[in-house]
């Protein structure tokens, strides 16, 4: 296949978004070809929960690379089509409107897709998945005053949706089916935090409520618990996590291991072929191991990394993962994983409702392994490098609000 093919993307997403910004400005000129299934340009999916669910936001301005700049920059944008098959062989494209786009160079940007709940009557029209603009669109359609919403997921997306329904007017149901809100990404205290915010806001929130089955038949009426609840129902938000799309690279015979294995290159198994985003599974030099992470910072960070491999130039990816999530007047900010720590420090106070602004520092074998930060946004600046080196700070003095912060930061031991 001659250079002429140039490089195509498949997905439009933001981490195909952000390989085909940054293509350009690195000075590429051949022919880019961004192939999405969602007939949108690249867009910012965290605010659909938040300000675009709120109507705060139109759907332009969540646009990452408007249609215009796309344009400008040389980038064809081929939307509403889906890609079926990779021949890696004769390096062409299948896509399901019956073309065949040949390619130089290929980038799997993918993404993922929401966790179907796999309980009859889930495929009923007020039963929603919540992963585009288009999903938020028929939402809203039902989201009117007044209207009872059953939220199935306690993670970020469902305590998002949840406090911008209550806003809004909905009467909100929340159903954690482990014990605790948060539990895949926090210590109980931050999770009784978040309960008792949404609790104290009006919305019902229950945890250890395990879903056993949808009642209605036209539409949902009932949401059944195991324990013999009966909760009504409008319409019912389902967010319980994301499977990776990674069905395209596993039948092109590319190696998939919880994601499309890539090295610190974002290269595959293929070297003509490179991934990016929350399809991809890579080595992580903060953690020592593999992880796929599912978040914004490192679409983009793992998209600049694959633009830069696609022209040769050796730049490894070496982001330490951080998060974010808005509820209310909170936002919390996380930089690292906590897993695995053996101590923790609050600064600030966890149970004052009135402040409602602390950070939690993690710390392994003494040294600082990742922060939650609420309303706490120079802690959570300044920790992100203190996280990357793997800083020493002193728990005590760490402890006491008293201390500058910057202090500690001058004292930290690497």
């Amino acid at each position: 296949m001659s250079e002429d093919a140039g490089i195509v993307i498949l997905g439009a997403g933001q981490a195909g978004g952000e390989v085909a910004s940054e293509l350009r400005k690195l000075g590429y000129t051949g022919r880019v070809t961004m192939i999405g299934d969602e007939p949108h340009v690249p867009y910012r999916r965290p605010p659909l929960s938040k300000a675009y669910f709120a109507g705060t936001v139109s759907a332009e301005e969540l646009y990452v690379v408007p249609a215009a700049s796309l344009e400008k920059a040389g980038i064809e944008f081929i939307g509403g089509v889906r890609a079926t098959g990779i021949d890696r062989e004769h390096k062409r494209v299948s896509l399901d409107d019956g073309r065949t786009i040949p390619y130089h160079k290929l980038v799997l940007a993918t993404g993922g897709r929401a966790r179907p709940l796999p309980l009859e009557g889930a495929d009923r029209p007020n039963v929603f998945l919540l992963r585009t603009i288009d999903d938020i669109e028929r939402i809203r359609e039902r989201a009117t005053l007044g209207a009872r919403m059953v939220i199935i997921g306690g993670g970020f997306i469902g305590l998002e949706t949840a406090a911008v329904a209550q806003k809004l007017g909905l009467r909100v149901t929340v159903l954690e089916g482990l014990p605790r809100v948060l539990a895949r990404v926090t210590i109980p205290e931050v999770s009784a935090f978040f309960e008792r915010v949404h609790r104290d806001a009006g919305v019902d929130l229950r945890t250890g409520a395990q879903v056993a089955a949808l009642e209605g038949d036209e539409l949902i009426t009932h949401v059944h618990l195991t324990d013999g609840s009966r909760i009504e129902a409008d319409l019912v938000v389902v967010g319980i996590g994301l499977i990776a799309n990674t069905e395209l690279a596993e039948a092109a015979g590319l190696a998939v291991d919880n994601g499309i294995l890539v090295d610190e290159y974002t290269c595959t198994s293929d070297p003509d072929i490179v991934a990016a985003g929350d399809c991809t599974n890579h080595p992580s030099e903060y953690l020592g191991r593999r992880i796929r992470l599912e978040s914004v910072p490192n679409a983009m960070e793992q998209g600049k990394v694959a633009a830069n491999t696609l022209l040769g130039n050796k730049v490894p990816y070496r982001s330490v993962p951080w998060f974010w999530s808005d509820q209310y007047d909170l936002k919390l900010q996380m930089v690292g994983l906590s897993a695995g720590f053996d101590e923790f420090v609050v600064r600030g106070d966890l149970e004052n409702p009135a402040t409602r602004s602390f950070a939690v520092f993690y710390f392994r074998d003494g040294h600082l392994l990742s922060v939650d930060a609420v309303n706490k946004p120079q802690e959570f600046m300044l920790s992100k490098k203190l996280v990357a080196e793997s800083a020493r700070l002193n728990p005590a003095v760490l402890a006491d609000e008293s201390v500058p912060f910057k202090t500690l930061i001058a004292e930290a031991k690497a």
